[in-house]
């Protein structure tokens, strides 16, 4: 090419970027068939592009079925892609020796893709799942939704009862101050792991009961009420939680109390968990004399649509570490009994605001009565991923003008569509050889023994001892 021609062709270049805003050199790679500076990269990637779109889909597949794959573990998948990829045979070798990805590969691989978000999700019980509660939380708001619509029913005779444990003394972690050339990582307190039961009641309109302690012990103590708590009621059980005796007991001398003379002779509605002392026949048959209506909230469902919960325990349980570590402060070398009244009463007058209060009736959807508040927060079933490639009509109108360049895109598409394919199934032989490695241990645990007998009477045996005495009886 002439050096005129090609002044003229920068010259055209420079032109044509200033009319559409596309830069000049990008126009002269484009024309003279040269990769992008996005293909370049990607190329240069651990992974292809459709290798990566492949794990993106198993990724989101694992999301949607409720088990979503650690960010940790995506590093070991795209080692498995690799091997398969640099095998003759196209199978996953383990002994193939493959460089793994970097340290800092999943962080790029998740911002590659906008369709993935790396966040930490806390465990709960798989009972408490969206999935397996949405049915439950909507039937819920049709039978509460009638309730509440009663005229009789009035916002300040509605309350939620539940119980919560408090841990005497046990602190979290906390980030203090101290000299700079203290090298410590830990700070001395007393753990006490004492759990004491509390029963808590709040209203719709703002207000709170006074509680009634469940202190695990045999026997009640007074060194264990010194503080004064007018208006408190005190029990004890072995395993520090409530029984049927103890719920009567509440319903009959702590709710009934409290809420009769506001009500008036309206009927009270009463929320409550489904834990089987709270539906003793002996609370039913009090209940139904005293016009209470007991409202069981569905099994699994208290962390969505419990107020108590929703709204006013977190708030209690900080504020009452806040109360221990000013004890600790003060010179207080052990947190127990004696000290909880006092504490814990400091605690409810910070966290039991008609604030706090209010907000968690709100929370919970019954007040005021807007149950979006808690089924907007359930996920919506993602929609299967496409993988049919869209085809750009106008594309392939301009691609016909220059046959070459078509066969070219053409090749490629076909080169690239084998990758994704074996990606795909690396991801899903890994699969199944978990799952298979799983069933052949659940098989032979199974298989060991069909009976259930003593071994021998000592406290501490050696494997050996064990098999030994298994097979002797």
């Amino acid at each position: 090419m002439s050096s005129a021609h090609q002044r003229h062709a920068r010259k055209s270049y420079a032109v044509r970027s200033r009319s559409t805003g596309i830069p000049a050199s990008t126009l002269w790679r484009r024309a003279n068939d040269k990769p992008s500076l996005a293909d370049k990269a990607a190329n240069q990637q651990y992974l292809t592009q459709q290798e990566e779109r492949a794990l993106v889909e198993y990724v989101l597949r694992l999301a949607d079925n409720s088990y979503p794959l650690p960010v940790k573990f995506l590093r070991s998948l795209a080692l498995i892609i690799v091997r398969q990829r640099s095998s003759n045979f196209q199978i996953t070798d383990p002994s193939l020796k493959v460089r793994p990805p970097g340290k800092n590969w999943p962080q790029g691989f998740y911002r590659r893709h906008p369709q993935l978000k790396a966040r930490r999700l806390r465990a709960i019980d798989w009972k408490r799942d969206d999935r397996h509660i949405e049915d439950k939380v909507r039937h819920w708001f049709d039978i509460i939704g009638r309730e509440l619509a009663d005229q009789a029913i009035l916002p300040e005779n509605v309350y939620n009862m539940d119980e919560t444990g408090v841990l005497l003394s046990v602190l979290n972690s906390l980030k203090v101050l101290v000299s700079k050339d203290d090298l410590r990582k830990h700070r001395g307190t007393t753990v006490k792991r004492t759990l004491v039961t509390a029963i808590e009641c709040i209203s719709a309109d703002g207000r709170f009961l006074h509680p009634l302690i469940i202190w695990p012990a045999a026997t009640l103590r007074s060194s264990w009420t010194a503080h004064a708590t007018p208006g408190w009621h005190f029990a004890c059980s072995k395993t520090g939680y409530t029984n049927t005796d103890i719920s009567l007991y509440w319903v009959e001398h702590v709710f009934d109390p409290q809420t009769r003379d506001r009500a008036g002779g309206r009927p009270r509605l009463l929320i409550c968990d489904g834990f089987g002392t709270h539906e003793s026949l002996e609370v039913m048959e009090f209940c139904f004399a005293n016009r209470i209506v007991l409202c069981r909230l569905p099994f699994h469902t208290s962390h969505k649509l419990q107020p108590c919960d929703v709204g006013v325990f977190s708030p209690l349980k900080t504020a009452y570490r806040e109360q221990v570590e000013q004890a600790c402060w003060a010179g207080a070398s052990n947190i127990g009994k004696p000290h909880f009244t006092y504490l814990y009463d400091r605690a409810r007058k910070e966290a039991f605001t008609p604030r706090n209060i209010r907000s968690a009736w709100s929370t919970s959807g019954l007040f005021p009565f807007d149950p979006s508040r808690v089924l907007r927060g359930f996920q919506v079933s993602r929609a299967e991923v496409q993988t049919a490639v869209p085809v750009d009509h106008a594309t392939v109108e301009q691609d016909a003008q220059s046959l070459d360049s078509v066969c070219k895109r053409r090749l490629q598409t076909l080169s690239r569509a084998p990758e994704k394919v074996f990606a795909e199934r690396a991801l899903l032989l890994e699969e199944n050889r978990i799952l298979f490695e799983q069933n052949n241990e659940k098989t032979s645990r199974q298989s060991s023994g069909q009976t259930v007998s003593v071994i021998g009477h000592a406290k501490v045996m050696s494997y050996y001892d064990i098999v030994v005495g298994a097979k002797e009886t």
